[in-house]
């Protein structure tokens, strides 16, 4: 993957969406684009159609103790043995490898410091 330790997508995640898509909107000109999940809809904030972010609910219970910030995502070759190595390394794994459709495989993590993202990115 040539993209390996490059940050790939930035999120916020936040639980106050609609909030958060008007500020944006009324401050950087970002319009939204709803992607259904399956827990919710997940907004790709746009810029002349182009995609510039994303913006996801963290309300929900499963996602109690994750901050409310902005969290970039850094692309990795493999984000099930990155994530086992960075929690050998003292990180804490906030959110377990998942996947999503068409996007990739995803782990957040609390590295020495800050949270952070990790994918594998889908082909």
């Amino acid at each position: 993957m040539d993209s390996h330790g490059h940050f790939h997508w930035n999120e916020l995640m936040t639980r106050d969406v609609e909030k958060a898509k008007k500020f944006y909107a009324d401050t950087l000109g970002w319009a939204f684009e709803g992607m259904e999940m399956p827990d919710g809809t997940y907004w790709i904030a746009t810029i002349d159609g182009e995609p510039v972010a994303g913006i996801f609910d963290i309300s929900s219970a499963e996602y109690q103790g994750v901050p409310e910030s902005w969290m970039p995502y850094i692309a990795v070759d493999d984000i099930d043995a990155r994530v086992r190595q960075a929690a050998q390394a003292g990180a804490k794994v906030m959110k377990e490898p998942f996947d999503v459709p068409g996007v990739g495989r995803i782990a957040m993590l609390t590295e020495p410091g800050a949270g952070i993202g990790w994918m594998t990115p889908a082909e």
